[in-house]
């Protein structure tokens, strides 16, 4: 039987490697990419006369957005998730005037509750390690931090309930900070909106111990959006004093299975950082000021770890069966199958749980905006599609303005034909990551 090492020599030998190369290059490497087979015509708008003609099989991204299932499609992830950030941040691009800077912006991190104590690893100011509630000094690497000193009494069903409720918790923390400005302004709440507007961007991350946190940039632009200037009275200190106060004024009404009352709320740790012009070298600044460019990238990464640090499943969860045979530390599985079991819970059923058991729970997006924060994804991804298509018709000597696309493509599968090629494309997809960053550090040398 012919060793890995043999099949990849096999296929790079082969009559149609190179072409087949030429295809996984074009996806980036892509871990998992959609095989379909048909043809582009591109013709005169007129007439309809055929002027160029490509057919055949093609490879287009999977476009997973967690890296641990495909690292290429995560980083083009990554790239649109920062571009769509950093235009609500800075401006000057996307149709986001460059004013927004000026508006009042905080950097806002809203935490879980405690559902029991946990192995913690922190340090001192000074950088010394301060030992853990068990008596130990744990290491960052530890694989027991952020799970429970006591499993047995550690609340599984109340994180769980508050996870599936996190979305809510967001939205009546949006409307509770509208109420807080509208106090502090002097003005009745359903007139706010004539003076203002609060926009934002947010993105969950996973805590070690299993349970989301939310990052968010919240702004105060006037009634119109961005390019609309915020009021006078409108200030920083306004909007970290509302944002103070509406954190803990927020709760969420649930039952246990049992039927005993459960009141949802955040944590009592509310980080905010003022946001400082993209001038700021640093990302933060000895007041704990955040600069802008900086920001958008510290932002951006976290929209793309998923469940890595959750240690949760990549995939859904389809049967008890694959409970007892996913990767996870023991303190997630109980989380998932908590999940799982609320999930054939009466009570829960609008919350659908058994289908977000992979997420521990979590219900939501992991990246999500305010309509008027900045562009869209769909927008970024547009214009991305547009100047391919002026590029392939500029090749191919076309009049974008007379010429119609044909397209008839069919599904025929998902992922390579073999482990070699599954190999060979990941090699790829490291050399195109690896000049990315050679350039990126080119380009942006002092």
């Amino acid at each position: 039987m012919l060793t890995l090492e043999d099949r990849i020599l096999q296929r790079v030998r082969s009559r149609d490697y190179t072409t087949w190369r030429a295809k996984v290059h074009s996806v980036n490497g892509c871990a998992q990419p959609i095989r379909l087979a048909g043809a582009t015509q591109y013709q005169d708008a007129t007439t309809g006369r055929v002027l160029h003609h490509h057919g055949g099989d093609i490879l287009t991204p999977c476009g997973n957005r967690r890296a641990s299932v495909c690292p290429a499609c995560s980083d083009r992830y990554a790239a649109d998730a920062f571009h769509l950030l950093r235009a609500g941040l800075l401006g000057g691009a996307k149709n986001i005037p460059e004013t927004v800077t000026s508006k009042p912006r905080t950097f806002a991190t809203l935490t879980a509750p405690s559902f029991g104590p946990v192995h913690t690893a922190r340090t001192s100011h000074r950088g010394r390690r301060i030992p853990c509630r068990c008596g130990e000094h744990h290491h960052d690497a530890d694989t027991r931090v952020g799970t429970p000193l006591d499993p047995e009494s550690y609340d599984y069903t109340g994180s769980v309930l508050w996870q599936a409720h996190a979305g809510v918790l967001w939205q009546r923390f949006t409307m509770r900070l509208r109420r807080e400005l509208a106090k502090h302004a002097g003005i009745p709440v359903r007139d706010l909106r004539h003076h203002l507007r609060v926009s934002y961007s947010k993105v969950a991350e996973y805590q070690r111990r299993g349970l989301i946190h939310f990052h968010a940039v919240v702004r105060l632009d006037g009634p119109e959006g961005p390019a609309d200037p915020a009021p006078a009275w409108a200030t920083s200190d306004l909007l970290e004093t509302a944002i103070a106060a509406a954190v803990p004024a927020v709760r969420v009404e649930t039952a246990r299975p049992d039927g005993t009352r459960l009141a949802l709320t955040w944590g009592s740790q509310i980080d905010q950082r003022r946001i400082q012009p993209a001038t700021a070298a640093e990302l933060e600044d000895e007041q704990g000021h955040i600069s802008e460019q900086r920001l958008a990238a510290y932002i951006a990464k976290y929209a793309t770890k998923g469940t890595g640090k959750s240690e949760a499943a990549d995939r859904p969860i389809r049967s008890e069966l694959d409970l007892e045979h996913v990767r996870v530390s023991e303190h997630h599985r109980r989380i998932m199958r908590t999940c799982w079991d609320l999930g054939g819970h009466e009570r829960y059923a609008r919350l659908n749980l058994r289908r977000w058991t992979h997420m521990l729970g979590f219900r939501g997006h992991f990246l999500t905006k305010s309509q008027r924060y900045s562009t869209t994804f769909r927008a970024i991804r547009g214009d991305r599609q547009a100047w391919r298509l002026a590029d392939t018709l500029d090749r191919l000597g076309l009049d974008p303005g007379t010429v119609a696309v044909i397209n008839d493509w069919r599904f025929q599968g998902a992922g390579y034909h073999s482990d070699a090629e599954r190999e060979l494309a990941a090699g790829i997809a490291e050399r195109i990551r690896d000049h990315r960053k050679h350039q990126y550090h080119q380009e942006n040398q002092p």
